[in-house]
């Protein structure tokens, strides 16, 4: 259900729950990616899936779908690269 939340929604419920994953979330078109290691902080991994995020195997990222997702799309190079990308903490700080 949190995957189908808007881009907005998922950097408020981030910025007010947890701040600091928030100064490292980059908005990557309209999803959100998070930069933090699984494997190091399994409480947050949690949390995290809890709010819809799930892990990216292949580009090490958490990714929040921000309710546009296409099961069968594909992305062979990185989607930095075609769509807009900004780090929301840059523009309005935790």
């Amino acid at each position: 259900m949190n995957r189908g939340l808007s881009t907005q929604a998922v950097l408020n419920c981030l910025r007010s729950k947890l701040p600091q994953q928030y100064e490292l979330a980059e908005v990557v078109g309209k999803w959100v990616w998070l930069d933090v290691s699984p494997a190091r902080k399994p409480m947050l991994a949690k949390m995290l899936w809890s709010l819809g995020f799930h892990w990216n195997q292949r580009r090490g990222v958490w990714q929040h779908p921000c309710g546009s997702f296409d099961p069968l799309g594909s992305h062979p190079t990185d989607p930095r690269s075609k769509y807009r990308c900004y780090f929301p903490a840059d523009v309005l700080p935790a």
